[in-house]
């Protein structure tokens, strides 16, 4: 089955071509940074009104790439959430107008389902069970994966997620948008134990995450060091990034170890933009590697919002049955663990 996959659901546009026999064909991303750099954000309508002057340029695009022509496709797979309303209902609208043209079944894709699955586009991609940790922007999860759609919520951010700390502490620091990705950079030159900072709800059983608490302590810290509005040196700055990421990064690993010997499992599945991660994926491994459990991860142009994943995500659920009503519907609140399992 040749499938098209769209995905629009925040400040990235992605298309791809996944063949069920073959594997991707071909695949391309733009993305919006310098378009919100100015404001420090994703401005919503300005992303809904970059994806509609992107997405026929691309569509041919990918159509070019892969070799095929859109009257070859058996599926349109689309991100249907969450995500913003509006960028949700550009990829949405394509997905189902081409569907309805050309007489062929489109799915809407939970977008998080997209990135645990991410992985699987890889050579050697894990074997169900295992568990995700999925770690984005919005998102701090770990979620028991016993196959495609049979999710079990393990433990969840109470409230900010990793990714959202990240770009915080970096909007604290003054540093260039988008924040989490400069932070772990930088992060690379300080020092992880000139400053002390707390491990958030490590210290108490179950497997929910809290970074808010994380996040005042670094502002608090950052104050305290600041004179005339900036740090001393830049050396601090190298300093502070450094121990909140490795704090982050502790947090994440303490509680992804509890979540394997809590469901007896030996695998464990890191996606979204955060698993990225350089130092996170060091940590996991080394840790991991202790009582003999395996990490695996995407390709780092993967591991952010893509085609690709939505692309495949949606193929295993047109494979299965399952399709998708071409009046227009996207959720941009929607639980992971009410995807049917197939």
């Amino acid at each position: 089955m040749l499938v098209l996959g769209i995905e629009t659901s925040c400040d990235e546009t992605g298309f791809a071509i996944y063949d069920s026999e073959r594997g991707l064909l071909a695949h391309c991303l733009y993305s919006q940074v310098a378009l919100h750099a100015d404001y420090g954000g994703v401005v919503p309508e300005l992303a809904s009104r970059d994806h509609v002057r992107k997405i026929l340029p691309m569509f041919n695009q990918v159509l070019a790439e892969a070799g095929v022509t859109k009257q070859a496709l058996d599926g349109i797979a689309y991100t249907a959430g969450p995500g913003l309303m509006g960028a949700l209902m550009v990829g949405g609208s394509m997905a189902t107008a081409l569907g309805f043209t050309l007489d062929i079944p489109v799915v809407g894709v939970h977008h998080m389902e997209g990135h645990l699955l991410a992985p699987m586009l890889e050579d050697k991609p894990p074997e169900f069970p295992f568990v995700a940790l999925l770690v984005s922007g919005g998102h701090t999860q770990l979620v028991s994966v016993k196959g495609i759609g049979d999710y079990k919520l393990l433990g969840e951010s109470l409230d900010d997620a990793a990714g959202e700390a990240f770009d915080k502490t970096a909007k604290m620091l003054d540093l260039d948008y988008p924040g989490g990705p400069v932070l772990a950079k930088l992060a690379e030159k300080g020092h992880l134990n000139r400053f002390d900072f707390p491990r958030p709800m490590t210290d108490k059983p179950g497997l929910d995450f809290s970074f808010s608490g994380l996040k005042t302590h670094t502002r608090n810290l950052i104050e305290k060091h600041r004179g005339s509005d900036v740090l001393p040196d830049q050396q601090t700055t190298y300093d502070i990034c450094a121990g909140f990421q490795e704090a982050v990064v502790d947090t994440l690993t303490i509680k992804c170890k509890r979540a394997l010997k809590q469901t007896n499992m030996k695998r464990l599945v890191i996606a979204g933009g955060v698993s990225a991660n350089k130092r996170l994926r060091q940590k996991l491994e080394a840790e991991l590697m202790q009582f003999d459990a395996q990490v695996f991860y995407a390709r780092h142009e993967f591991c952010t919002d893509n085609g690709a994943m939505i692309a495949y995500a949606g193929c295993q659920r047109l494979l299965a049955g399952e399709r998708s009503d071409l009046s227009l519907s996207v959720t941009p609140r929607w639980p992971l663990q009410s995807l049917s399992s197939i």
